[in-house]
């Protein structure tokens, strides 16, 4: 006989799979008449707070390796919303700024939040909880 705490139901894992599906899903709407997909979305947003950054501080920062990120930021840069270039201090890094066409969509983006915080019908303090809850299990302060 299978407890309750081995069932799909009950695991943890499942109840965080399904919940970032379906977040991801929400912005789809929102990010599609951008020409965005979800990570490029992100690499974005975080350019949006600090650029140029290096390849290797963006990968670090939104936890994906460059296998991931170059060949979304090769298509980014052919939709001309991104630029890559050589940092003229150190040449093995690689810059990436944003153009003048993903600066221009900044209002677009930036409001995204706000659509997906109304869609999930949490309050601002609830999604403060749950995001810091979330970090915490995605990393975990090392002892």
């Amino acid at each position: 006989m299978i407890s309750n705490y081995e069932s799909v139901g009950a695991q943890l894992s499942f109840a965080l799979y399904g919940a970032a599906n379906r977040v991801v899903r929400l912005h789809k709407p929102f990010l599609e008449p951008l020409g965005l997909t979800f990570p490029q979305y992100l690499v974005i947003l975080e350019l949006m707070d600090a650029s140029p950054r290096t390849v290797g501080d963006l990968g670090a920062r939104l936890g994906m390796d460059t296998g991931t990120l170059t060949p979304m930021l090769k298509r980014l840069q052919s939709a001309e919303l991104v630029t890559r270039t050589r940092d003229v201090k150190d040449e093995r890094r690689v810059l990436v700024d944003l153009t003048a066409a993903s600066r221009s969509m900044e209002a677009d983006i930036r409001s995204i939040t706000g659509k997906i915080r109304a869609a999930c019908q949490l309050t601002e303090g609830e999604m403060e909880i749950l995001r810091r809850t979330l970090e915490a299990l995605a990393h975990p302060a090392i002892e």
